[in-house]
């Protein structure tokens, strides 16, 4: 990939151009993140419909398995005035214990039902109360995410002013790279952005850790323009080195 004649670029350039692609890295990776802490933030709000939905189904149920049972009892509590105005005209002692008999199995069924009603509404009272707690939860849910999403939406904003900035930034760096590399340059940085950029550490590239030939380092002692031989990195010496 190098020119079969190495090409003198300066130190500082490329140490300005790898700090660029990690800005602009960063900064593109900040604007993926976007969408998906929208998302994220969403949740919470979808969660808390749900929950609503689900507790106001459950009282929706609670009340119909009253109205219904309700609607028995009064059924069967004019059966019972039905039974007594028979009574009251039984024309014999048999008819009139058939009569009480059933009266009294009809109230004793009565009287459970009514158990029963007391028991579903209190449960409504309950469910009511569990209703009005998730519509709460949901109120605050919808008020954060409104917050959340404001703040999200206005940190996006910068990052998206920041990485226009740094890609005129980028734009004007690579003006001062060597036309006869920049063809080169342009397929490595297109394949693996800021990836392509390596310090060196120590003796060693800082992209793979792998240990340089004293040729590879006096080549970059002449700001020539170096790839590591293992990764393919372009090698720079660090701040903390001389040129």
């Amino acid at each position: 990939m190098a020119a079969s004649a190495p090409t003198e670029v300066s130190t500082p350039l490329l140490r300005r151009l790898h700090r660029i692609l990690q800005q602009q890295a960063d900064l593109q990776g900040q604007a993926r993140r976007g969408p998906m802490q929208l998302k994220a933030v969403g949740a919470a709000v979808v969660a808390a419909e749900t929950e609503v939905s689900q507790a106001a189904t459950a009282l929706k149920k609670a009340r119909m398995v009253s109205d219904e049972k309700q609607l028995q009892l009064q059924t069967r509590e004019a059966h019972v005035a039905d039974l007594n105005r028979k009574l009251n005209e039984a024309a014999s002692n048999k008819e009139f214990t058939l009569l009480k008999e059933q009266i009294a199995a009809d109230e004793q069924a009565n009287s459970v039902q009514s158990d029963e009603i007391f028991e579903i509404l209190e449960r409504i009272d309950t469910l009511t109360g569990q209703v009005k707690e998730k519509e709460g939860l949901l109120a605050e849910a919808q008020a954060e995410n409104e917050k959340r999403v404001a703040e999200i939406k206005q940190r996006q904003e910068r990052v998206a002013a920041d990485l226009a900035r740094v890609e005129i930034q980028l734009e004007e760096a690579e003006t001062e790279i060597p036309s006869v590399v920049k063809a080169d340059w342009k397929r490595l940085i297109e394949a693996r952005g800021e990836e392509a950029f390596a310090p060196i550490e120590g003796e060693s590239c800082g992209g793979c850790s792998q240990t340089l030939t004293t040729q590879v380092a006096s080549l970059l002692m002449l700001s020539k323009l170096t790839y590591c031989p293992n990764c393919n990195c372009i090698l720079y010496l660090p701040e903390d080195r001389s040129v």
